[in-house]
């Protein structure tokens, strides 16, 4: 397996996910070229709507409309994500194959069981895939990478930061319609959450997001440690 050393490594649950609660920001970084690995933990073969093949095609239009770099899934599965230790070497094994920087997840409070699991999953991983000794399938050397952020899906919480993405929201919002499956009434589809009015309702939370810090749309974010601010507290020092 590749080894690929990646700035930003996020994981979502299901594909759409990472697009819900970070799109914009992963279009920034990746716009400034920044290399953006997306890896969804299951193939999402139980959604109400489309199918393991049509949600693979549009997982891939959209990461192509974000800039991602690639995009990478596992083959656990949808409504199975548990706490197991074969769930946390699987994600341990990625973020050792692509060496991030970073490392994105769920934030674990939200209404879909899968969202906190992988949240918890990643959380695990994380700290497992630093440790040498620890191993993974493919043997991959320890990486620790130096952070992980949490973003929001379905819920709204009291972001400890937030990225401003005024210049991407519209590429998030291509990104979103690209799962056609998911946010559109289609004639063999069923109506669920996503099918009314969830991109407005994402928009609406981004915008509220960037009138907290006087942006016009931003997306929040939440740590379990506190950041570190050094020249960027007041703008760049020369």
């Amino acid at each position: 397996m590749e080894t690929v050393k990646a700035d930003i490594l996020a994981f979502g649950a299901h594909a759409d996910d990472i697009e819900i609660g970070m799109g914009g920001t992963a279009a920034k970084y990746a716009a400034a070229g920044k290399k953006v690995i997306f890896c969804d933990l299951t193939k999402a073969e139980l959604s109400s709507n489309g199918t393991v093949a049509s949600r693979l095609a549009e997982a891939k239009e959209a990461a192509s409309l974000l800039g991602v770099y690639e995009r990478v899934g596992l083959d656990l599965p949808d409504r199975g994500l548990f706490l197991t230790e074969e769930a946390i070497r699987v994600v341990a094994e990625m973020i050792r194959r692509y060496r991030p920087t970073v490392i994105f997840a769920p934030y674990e409070k939200d209404r879909h069981p899968d969202h906190g699991a992988c949240s918890r999953i990643v959380q695990e991983a994380f700290f497992s895939a630093g440790i040498r000794k620890y191993q993974t399938p493919g043997n991959e050397g320890a990486h620790k990478a130096s952070r992980l952020y949490f973003y929001m899906i379905n819920g709204f919480h009291h972001p400890d930061f937030c990225i401003d993405i005024s210049n991407f929201m519209d590429r998030k919002k291509q990104s979103l319609r690209a799962y056609e499956s998911q946010f559109e009434i289609g004639a063999h589809s069923v109506a669920t959450p996503l099918t009314n009015g969830y991109i407005e309702a994402v928009e609406a939370r981004d915008r509220l997001m960037g009138k907290e810090v006087g942006r016009t749309f931003a997306e929040g974010f939440l740590t379990n440690v506190p950041l570190v601010l050094e020249q960027d507290l007041i703008g760049d020092l020369e």
